[in-house]
């Protein structure tokens, strides 16, 4: 079982931004940047391209919708997206508010506290 379907089962705590049947999206507690979100199926898939078709495109729009209100929440250029999957087994979107392409570099890291999760998550989750 993999840390996202721990999160997405409740047995570990996350910034939740937004969720439907199918999929959410929470904070990355790592994050490059302020707003950093993942976009997660919850069904547990390891790799993105084993993914049933129409769930992929499901994801992306899903994913698009997240975006869009990170746009509206966290002042940035624009929303880079990576699809990774090395770090966590389990088919992940990640939507990063950026300012230059360092913020897509996953070795700078923003460092936030505690409030400053709830108070992002609730303010992009607001503007869904």
């Amino acid at each position: 079982m993999s840390i996202f379907t721990k999160i997405i089962n409740g047995e570990i705590p996350s910034h939740k931004v937004a969720e439907n049947d199918e999929f959410i999206a929470f904070l990355d507690i790592n994050p490059n940047a302020k707003g950093h979100t993942l976009c997660v199926p919850k069904q547990e898939i390891n790799k993105i391209f084993d993914m049933e078709k129409g769930l992929y495109t499901r994801l992306m729009e899903f994913s698009y919708d997240v975006a869009k209100a990170i746009e509206k929440t966290i002042p940035c250029k624009r929303v880079g997206v990576a699809v990774v999957g090395l770090e966590v087994p389990h088919v992940h979107v990640h939507l990063i508010p950026l300012q230059d392409m360092d913020d897509m570099r996953f070795q700078r890291k923003a460092s936030l506290s505690q409030q400053e999760f709830e108070e992002t998550a609730q303010q992009i989750a607001a503007n869904l």
